[in-house]
């Protein structure tokens, strides 16, 4: 972080999609700000300003824009759906455009808006081969060798999906850390657990890698439609109930499409006294 941005202090945004929140910082037409030490202390809920994921947005060749994911414990995310949605509908606010291409390290992705103002976003195809997950050794994804029976499926990052008779019961803060780090993972993985509501209708609680519980999960979303149709619980479009609303899962020729609403909740400054703390 530059000396000139810490002097004039940071613009950011808070949005969230079904609870799932997030803080956004605007990069572009500059150099990328956020480092791991920053990403800590925003994450904190008590002396920054609190998130699952945090997006920086930045320039793209080829793209209307590139985002970087964040996790609150200063790693990096491979992907982040309702970060990816809220962040588009903000660009198409801006530009006046029903429709947005980006960049990620999951490759070229795009959204668009619905008549209903809900937002979509197309997560790509998932990744289901055990090295591409990635799982530790050679395993079968779709029966992965683990207490429960999980469903190991790559949405650009990894995710374990167990299907339990009802999803309410599971001690979440118990089970979901201690799977994110089982060695079969090596680079951790998110943990969902699923129960059948009605025919293509499940309930999904999530324990995400280096944010812990939160109220949703887009990408786990995409990996629990996958997981289910490829079991045969569901077909390729599904109604996912989170803690925090209902998503709309497609998976099609092109990829997993993910739809539900977002919100921008509030803008904000960091001030040069909390960025010198951090820099």
């Amino acid at each position: 972080m530059n000396r000139k941005t810490i002097s004039h202090g940071l613009a950011f945004l808070k949005m969230h999609g079904l609870g799932n929140d997030f803080v956004v910082i605007d990069s572009r037409g500059g150099e990328p700000v956020v480092t791991p030490a920053l990403a800590r202390a925003l994450g904190d809920r008590n002396r920054g300003v609190g998130f699952d994921q945090l997006a920086e947005i930045r320039d793209a060749d080829g793209a209307d824009f590139t985002l970087d994911f964040w996790n609150a414990d200063g790693s990096r995310a491979g992907a982040c759906g309702n970060a990816t949605r809220c962040v588009s509908d903000l660009v198409m606010r801006q530009t006046g455009a029903d429709g947005v291409s980006l960049l990620t390290t999951r490759g070229g992705l795009s959204a668009l808006r619905r008549a209903d103002g809900l937002v979509s976003v197309n997560m790509g195809p998932p990744q289901l081969d055990w090295a591409d997950i990635p799982l530790s050794h050679a395993a079968d994804p779709l029966h992965l060798p683990l207490p429960g029976d999980p469903v190991g499926v790559g949405m650009g990052n990894p995710h374990c999906v167990f299907f339990v008779p009802d999803a309410e019961a599971v001690a979440l803060e118990t089970d979901g850390a201690r799977f994110e780090v089982d060695p079969l993972f090596p680079q951790k993985t998110n943990v969902e657990f699923v129960s059948v509501v009605g025919p293509d209708h499940l309930r999904m609680r999530v324990w995400e890698r280096g944010a812990g519980v939160t109220l949703a999960c887009g990408s786990g979303a995409c990996a629990v439609a996958v997981a289910a149709h490829l079991r045969g619980i569901t077909g390729r479009r599904v109604r996912l109930d989170v803690d925090g609303g209902t998503l709309e899962i497609d998976w099609r020729d092109d990829g997993v499409w993910m739809t539900g609403p977002v919100a921008h909740v509030f803008d904000g400054t960091l001030t040069p006294e909390f960025l010198a703390a951090h820099a």
